[in-house]
């Protein structure tokens, strides 16, 4: 890389691009589906998100040397042929695992399935299975946790365990070979053992779970409650499936504002660390590695800048019911539902509608960016609430 400028080509749905990057180059963005190898060919970084397969197809003969993932999973990396043409790449692992953890508790308030006194599972226990496990050890719920990887884990259990419990929440890598595989880990003999009345939310990725063994079982009248946010075969998911599952959203558990933001920066320190974003900008200062890193203007980025605001459940309501009504008030994921379910049934093709929806998905932020007005709540549940991070 000794060109006056880096020519970065990114996903056009990442946020934040010009702050974290436009001080290195030219930034080219794109729709992240439907990148092409010609796309590329004068490209020195490419920054992606989970929907676009970066392998030697897409990258083969393109100048490309560094490839950054805005998102917390790998398995659209093609990471050993990667390693093996010395292009240096990164994901954000952990960037969004507070999104995703809100996500599981926003459904439960949707679903007015209060979490206390319920037992969980939690099936994968890396970033963001790790952030709910701590979570609920907080606000002092049980737990056992499956993740054949973390052997040593307090609430290590075995598979069969965790799907016994009365909420399981899935945030497996989806991992294809080796001594752990993750596809098709529920597949129709798991799933039969849930037991009527638990939760099963999906949230990790969405081949983990066989969904058309899912949309047998829930055709026949399994009476388990079912939230999915992943699925096979996405873009064009199953419509069938969805028009079964009480909660369908399109992806997004970890779409939060903080989090697409933690994921663009992560990737920048990435790239810094990498040795490779060193280059003289566009107004002819040296930029990355020859400017004061704490004065670039992605140094900021650690959360949306924003006032806290104001969420008062409706009048009357208290208990679970108030609590549930506040965190519904910040994000419902019954919305997303809702949109998901009319993009179904319009004119354009499943995959299509699937991607309008992420793309263009309103902006959404965490919890601790609200503070409780007008609740009437007891001591823990106000403690329960600051633990999920509103105050």
């Amino acid at each position: 890389m000794t060109k006056a400028e880096l020519t970065i080509v990114a996903d056009e749905n990442i946020p934040a691009l010009e702050d974290c990057f436009g001080d290195l180059g030219t930034l080219v963005r794109l729709p992240g589906r439907d990148m092409t190898r010609e796309q590329l060919r004068d490209a020195d970084i490419l920054l992606v998100r989970s929907v676009t397969r970066v392998n030697e197809a897409l990258l083969a003969g393109t100048p490309v040397r560094f490839v950054g993932s805005c998102t917390i999973g790998t398995d659209h990396l093609d990471t050993g042929w990667l390693e093996r043409q010395g292009i240096h790449w990164s994901a954000a692992p952990g960037c969004n695992a507070n999104s995703v953890v809100e996500y599981v508790f926003s459904a439960l308030a949707a679903l007015n399935h209060d979490w206390n006194g319920r037992r969980f599972g939690i099936v994968g226990c890396g970033n963001v299975g790790g952030l709910l496990q701590k979570r609920l050890r907080a606000l002092d719920i049980p737990c056992a946790v499956y993740d054949p990887w973390l052997p040593d884990n307090p609430d290590a259990a075995d598979l069969d365990r965790v799907l016994q419990q009365d909420v399981i929440c899935l945030h497996a890598p989806l991992v294809k070979g080796g001594p752990h595989p993750s596809l098709h880990m529920l597949g129709a003999e798991q799933l039969a053992r849930i037991k009527d009345g638990a939760v099963l939310i999906s949230a990790g990725r969405g081949a983990v779970v066989d969904n058309r063994a899912l949309l047998e079982l829930l055709r026949r009248g399994r009476q388990f409650t079912t939230v999915l946010d992943v699925w096979e075969n996405e873009p064009d998911i199953d419509t069938e499936l969805l028009e079964l599952v009480d909660i369908g959203t399109p992806h997004i558990a970890g779409y939060s504002l903080d989090g697409k933001l933690a994921g663009t920066r992560m990737i920048r320190e990435a790239l810094d660390k990498s040795g490779l974003g060193v280059a003289v900008g566009a107004v002819g200062r040296p930029s990355a590695g020859g400017r004061d890193q704490c004065q670039l203007p992605w140094r900021d980025l650690s959360r949306p800048p924003a006032a806290p605001r104001r969420a008062a459940p409706p009048g009357g309501s208290s208990g679970f019911a108030a609590m549930a009504a506040l965190l519904l008030l910040i994000y419902d994921p019954r919305k997303d539902d809702q949109r998901l379910r009319v993009a179904a049934e319009g004119e354009l093709p499943m995959a299509r509608a699937f991607d309008q929806l992420r793309r263009d998905y309103p902006e959404r932020l965490e919890f601790s960016h609200y503070r409780i007005d007008g609740a009437v709540l007891t001591e823990l549940q106000r403690s329960q609430l600051k633990i999920l991070g509103l105050e």
